[in-house]
């Protein structure tokens, strides 16, 4: 059985959760989502909490056992208090702002890169550099982010481009002078 499946998942007081067969519903003060679980696994609500029960233990059902719960804790996480990242832009000349529902990043092209911003998120630039990422979904959160990296990901040599907050990029030797 899976370990993290087993770990009970505690439900704020002002987060709603409904189970209708196979459909969770979970509501909160940033907003509502839906999720369905497979037909193998059930959802018990006791006191506050929440346990991801595996009815029939195969390799398949124990590995969905695990996902699953994870996937209801972010949630019931997101829609009580949001997820955030952070990315950084490093170069000479990168810049970003936000003018309405678009992010307008200038990354050393001839032109700049619009990209619109989805409704479930909220974008704020910082110092031009840093831009900040609010959602309470997990997963158009991390989808947004990568889609705004994939424009300049960083390079190892002088290490521009747009990296996340805390993002280590390994650093090449350049050509070495004659011998």
């Amino acid at each position: 059985m899976s370990r993290i499946g087993k770990l009970p998942i505690i439900v704020p007081s002002d987060v709603d959760v409904i189970c209708k067969g196979s459909e969770i519903t979970v509501k909160g003060k940033f907003g509502t989502l839906h999720n369905e679980i497979p037909d193998n696994l059930e959802i018990q609500q006791k006191d506050g909490t929440l346990i991801v029960v595996l009815k029939n233990n195969t390799r398949n059902g124990s590995a969905l056992h695990g996902l699953h719960r994870t996937l209801i804790n972010n949630m019931i996480v997101g829609v009580s208090e949001q997820f955030e990242l952070n990315l950084q832009l490093i170069g000479v000349g990168y810049r970003a702002n936000v003018q309405g529902k678009l992010l307008v990043l200038n990354l050393g092209y001839s032109h700049t890169v619009d990209l619109e911003i989805p409704d479930t998120i909220s974008v704020e630039v910082i110092q031009n550099t840093n831009i900040k990422i609010k959602s309470y979904n997990k997963e158009q959160l991390g989808l947004f982010a990568a889609q705004i990296r994939s424009w300049r990901p960083p390079e190892p040599y002088k290490g521009k481009g747009i990296r996340y907050e805390n993002e280590i990029v390994q650093r090449k030797a350049g050509k070495s002078g004659k011998a």
